[in-house]
């Protein structure tokens, strides 16, 4: 096994990637635009010729490097093959034994929350514990879960897909997914503020919020500030994410659950509001996991799709 390994994220406007000591020492990270056009077909190549010129730069032998890990947006299966990935324009693709090819190194894949999961569990906010869920609550909700310091994956590569766990029959509106009633929907940055303006509809509202400009920032500012629509709307949201998370622990039982992704940023009063309706709806034998803040930012993906090619 070698002392070196890369780990790499890939996003639909940048590719993030990291040169790591086994030991997750970080030795170096850099980013390269992702090129969509043409069906992505530009992706892997540069991103081999990035961590090729890499190697050259710090007189690093191939013989040294234990592989290369890589994070999509998406599902992908064991074999490393995606089946489609919009956003980057890829149809059918075998990720990992293409970049084999134009490397010569061993890579592994999985998908970008699973792998951020795994980063946030080996050197993040989880780090000392070996199973845990990760819940990123950014544009969507993603999500990844970690037994025994291993991805759940699943057959199709989309376990850990906790954006779509079905948490309301009333919700009026379509998920991307198509269906309705998803925890993306009332969760996310624009779930919540999709939220905030359901709540308000038909009702006369005494709130600091303005329906027309407001960001999940400006809920989260304004339940500081002790608005009361804005609490309300709080509850809400800690009462649909309790539940998804009950629901989860109920099945995998976690020791930790992390709460990552641009809606965390709000602080651990968010926290405060999850827990409260975890608490309520999970069954007792789950109650005490622990809520912690993801640490690593965007930075996550890449050390945990480094430590999918070093052995335990």
């Amino acid at each position: 096994m070698g002392n070196y390994c890369f780990g790499i994220d890939v996003g639909g406007t940048t590719v993030k990637m990291g040169l790591f000591r086994i030991d997750g020492q970080v030795l170096d990270k850099w980013e390269i635009p992702t090129r969509t056009e043409n069906g992505g077909k530009a992706i892997l190549p540069d991103i081999a010729a990035s961590v090729l010129a890499k190697l050259k730069e710090k007189g690093i032998d191939k013989e040294e490097v234990s592989g290369i890990g890589i994070g999509v947006p998406g599902p992908i299966n064991a074999e490393g093959t995606v089946p489609h990935t919009a956003n980057l324009g890829w149809g059918y693709k075998e990720v990992t034994k293409e970049l084999q090819e134009l490397t010569g190194l061993i890579c592994k894949g999985g998908n970008d929350a699973n792998v951020a999961a795994l980063g946030e569990m080996w050197k993040g906010a989880a780090a000392g514990h070996k199973s845990g869920v990760m819940v990123t609550l950014g544009t969507g909700v993603g999500g990844g879960i970690i037994i025994e310091g291993r991805i759940i994956a699943g057959t199709n590569g989309a376990g850990g897909e906790i954006g779509h766990i079905h948490v309301d029959d009333s919700i009026p509106w379509n998920c991307g997914c198509g269906n309705q009633g998803c925890l993306e929907q009332v969760a996310s940055a624009n779930g919540t503020v999709r939220l905030a303006k359901w709540m308000m509809e038909g009702k006369e509202i005494q709130t600091i919020l303005r329906p027309d400009t407001m960001t999940s920032k400006d809920i989260w500012d304004a339940v500081k500030a002790g608005d009361a629509f804005a609490a309300e709307v709080a509850e809400r949201f800690g009462k649909y994410l309790g539940l998804a998370l009950a629901n989860i622990a109920s099945t995998v039982d976690p020791e930790v659950f992390v709460i990552g992704g641009g809606v965390s940023k709000a602080g651990v009063i968010i926290l405060d509001y999850i827990k409260k309706y975890y608490v309520k709806y999970t069954f007792k034998g789950c109650r005490n996991a622990e809520f912690v803040l993801a640490t690593l930012g965007n930075d996550a993906g890449i050390f945990g799709s480094a430590k999918l090619v070093i052995e335990e």
